[in-house]
């Protein structure tokens, strides 16, 4: 079973049909949306300040999701894919976003909806993402728009292939 911990007074909540695979972390203020999933050691740390996730979210495997102390809360909206091993700290995400395997996300950051961040990227503190980018690379610059068929066939595909997967583990 998930390590669902209660932590300073605060506990994680989430709506309907949500799945936390068995080592999977949330401890604190985690306020989670309905059919999101925790996937197998991913850690979501509202310790230090809170963590909002709206509906339709997953954070892959190994994932880390935090904030920074009274400065840095982070936010996420819905129909929101936490790639595997991605980092996602004190920012804001807005609807209908990818983030790529192995990112960063730094303090700081906001990620205007319909967007994606490649694999590998690593968002410097305070980059401003524009609605229907594309970013990728170290520090990430904007590559691209998102076209019709990289919203449909990557953002929507993956997050409605992981509220898939998560009946299987049900």
């Amino acid at each position: 079973m998930a390590l669902i911990k209660k932590l300073n007074g605060s506990e994680p909540q989430w709506g309907d049909n949500c799945y936390f695979s068995e080592n999977a972390t949330v401890i604190g203020e985690v306020k989670m949306g309905d059919d999101c999933s925790v996937w197998f050691n991913a850690v979501i740390r509202g310790d230090v300040n809170y963590i909002k996730m709206g509906n339709k979210v997953n954070v892959q495997d190994g994932a880390v999701i935090h904030a920074t102390y009274k400065t840095a809360p982070t936010n996420i909206g819905n129909n929101v894919s936490i790639g595997h091993n991605a980092l996602v700290h004190g920012c804001t995400i807005n609807d209908n976003v990818l983030i790529g395997m192995g990112s960063i996300v730094m303090d700081n950051c906001v990620i205007e909806s319909n967007s994606i961040i490649a694999a590998g990227a690593v968002l410097t503190e305070g980059t401003h993402v524009e609605s229907g980018s594309v970013y990728a690379g170290i520090p990430a610059k904007k590559i691209k728009s998102v076209s019709p068929e990289l919203l449909d066939g990557q953002i929507n595909r993956i997050a409605n292939n992981y509220l898939k997967y998560s009946g299987w583990y049900k």
